[in-house]
């Protein structure tokens, strides 16, 4: 059985997850995708900037830099 999904910007600093779920329109996320955020890609969060927004993640050997509102739309398994 799977774990339940949940969003991108509420996983745990230093967490892993497997991104399942993408909104498939508009500007912002067709971005994120051509920098290889995609279904089924691991993603590790590394940190949070002091306010806690933006968060900064490791995908696919780099790490990207996104705000928390649009981390809040990719919803992701947790890695056991």
């Amino acid at each position: 059985m799977s774990a339940p999904l949940i969003k991108l910007s509420d996983l745990a600093i230093g967490a892993s997850a497997i991104v399942r779920q993408f909104p498939p329109n508009g500007t912002a996320f067709v971005r994120l995708r051509e920098m290889g955020l995609l279904a089924g890609t691991s993603v590790t969060v590394v940190r949070a900037a002091p306010l806690g927004d933006p968060l900064e993640i490791k995908v696919r050997g780099y790490h990207l830099t996104l705000r928390k509102a649009d981390a809040a739309h990719v919803l992701v398994e947790p890695a056991s």
